[in-house]
């Protein structure tokens, strides 16, 4: 080992325990020889209006990692920049470090700005392979063709196969099938009531983060009752929770949806498998180690694990395939702009103001309320791609650049021409009414399809499969339901079509 001293950066979205540059690092120098950098960049805090509880869970976990840090005899520079490239060299110039070593960042921006630092600072900078993702270290679709479409059922199982996720004895999958999806599609029964996720009071720290984060204009709801986990060992409680709790009934009810309960028998895990403080891993051999003791059952397990090593790795995948040309994708020609009611749920539609509602109060909804609510909204009403983009990562505590994208403009919009998705996730009332209660009380009818009282998913949906008839047919999974087409007279097209048009402008005019 040299005695020179080496810089480690780290940000706030890579919280590993076992960070790979630490570990570079110190296979080059001593413990005492390291310098760790963590930088609160206000033009990154400030770049989006972003979630209050999204920034308080980011800065507080930065700030508990930094403890944690000194605990185990690093030397850590933790200090609030203008930006990180200033940042970057305040600390270099002050440390007098002859080399700086980072993780690879998961998002494309930041690790532009990584690569640039190899050219503006004066010392070797070393990126390392980024370890929060296991296509990092196994790619199931090496070379893809440009333009392809690959479906994700069968990157989840050759990523099973790699990691040995849920295999019997002679390596084939549990049960028989790789996916049981088709179990997990109940509505939540009334009588049901799902156990809470665990809460986590803020501390002193918290509280003085929060206190910061107040003070920043602009920004999505309130750090009132911020009660998520900051630290790995409130993480991993969290897991624990889920899985004891939660787990045995998530695959039956994961695709539900109540007014009364945001998260039901979801793991709420997600904002910290994001930012480190869980890792991809952990979450799945825990589920499964809980599949093999008899504690939660296969279709529950196999339906979380695929949200992990199925969902998860693909978005990362498609994402690092399909950049940056994916936050121009507009496959359907989409124009319409956001209506206000995003930014306040001031709303008739009472399924859209509770989820709405929900987002900016808490940083949460699950993932059918973003894909069959939200998603499946902003497609039928033809909203520009990237203001839909652009609201996600606003509202959401974990939302990233990363996961956006493609998990919005392709998966949930379909505007990336199917290269992600294989069809449009859109549906009527009809799937609202079926999966959740949001329907009782609202003022709309979600049986009518035309007309001042319709519900606005019914008289949109028609209105999309009239608009894009001949695109739609050419789709096989999609061509059944224009079927449905057939059905209505030219009179009542011409209404859905009338009405339709009446709506996208009341949105308009209430911007």
């Amino acid at each position: 080992m040299t005695h020179d001293t080496v810089s480690v950066w780290i940000t706030a979205d890579q919280l590993l325990r076992n960070h790979p540059a630490l570990a570079a690092a110190e296979a080059a120098v001593s413990r005492a020889n390291i310098r760790v950098v963590l930088l609160e960049s206000h033009t990154r805090l400030t770049q989006h209006w972003y979630q209050r509880k999204k920034l308080v869970l980011l800065l507080s976990a930065l700030r508990h990692y930094a403890d944690d840090l000194r605990g185990a005899g690093y030397v850590v520079d933790h200090r609030e920049v203008n930006g990180f490239a200033d940042g970057l060299r305040e600390h270099l110039a002050q440390t007098g470090s002859t080399r700086l070593v980072v993780m690879a960042s998961a998002e494309y921006a930041q690790w532009q700005l990584q690569q640039s630092l190899v050219d503006a600072l004066a010392l070797p900078v070393e990126i390392l392979p980024n370890t929060q993702f296991l296509v990092g270290s196994f790619d199931p679709i090496p070379n893809p063709t440009p333009g392809k479409r690959y479906v994700m059922e069968n990157f989840y199982r050759a990523m099973r196969r790699e990691f040995g996720v849920l295999l019997d004895s002679r390596g084939e999958p549990e049960g028989g099938r790789w996916n049981f999806d088709a179990e997990n599609r109940k509505p939540l029964p009334k009588q049901l009531d799902p156990p809470a996720p665990p809460i986590f009071a803020p501390d002193a720290a918290t509280q003085a983060v929060m206190a910061k984060v107040d003070a920043l204009p602009d920004m999505i709801g309130s750090t009132a009752d911020f009660a998520y986990a900051v630290t790995h060992a409130q993480a991993a409680h969290a897991l624990d929770q889920f899985i004891t709790e939660r787990l045995p009934l998530f695959g039956d009810y994961e695709d539900a949806m109540r007014a009364d309960n945001a998260t039901l028998y979801h793991s709420i895990l997600s904002p910290y498998l994001n930012i480190g403080l869980l890792e991809p891993l952990q979450l799945i051999r825990a589920a499964e180690a809980a599949y093999r003791a008899g504690h939660a059952p296969l279709n529950a397990v196999e339906g979380f694990v695929r949200q992990i090593i199925g969902w998860r790795e693909f978005m990362y995948w498609q994402y690092w395939r399909l950049m940056p040309d994916l936050l121009r994708a507009n496959a359907w020609q989409a124009t319409q702009p956001l209506p206000e009611f995003f930014w306040d749920g001031q709303t008739d539609m009472r399924c859209m103001q509770h989820v709405i509602t929900r987002a900016i109060d808490t940083g949460y909804s699950h993932h059918i309320e973003r894909l069959m609510i939200v998603s499946n909204f902003c497609t039928l009403a033809g909203i520009t791609p990237g203001e839909v983009n652009n609201w996600f990562l606003a509202c959401y505590i974990d939302a990233y650049d990363w996961v956006m994208p493609p998990n919005v403009i392709g998966m949930g919009l379909n505007a990336d021409g199917g290269i992600i998705g294989t069809k449009p996730y859109i549906a009527s009332a009809a799937y609202i009414n079926r999966m959740s209660d949001y329907c009782g009380g609202c003022r709309f009818n979600h049986k009518q399809r035309s007309g001042a009282d319709a519900c606005p998913f019914n008289v949109l949906y028609w209105n999309f499969l009239l608009t894009h008839e001949t695109q739609l047919r050419a789709n096989p999974r999609f061509g059944p339901a224009v079927l449905g087409l057939r059905r209505i007279e030219s009179d009542e097209r011409a209404a859905i079509r009338a009405d339709a048009a009446r709506l996208l402008e009341e949105y308009r005019a209430r911007r």
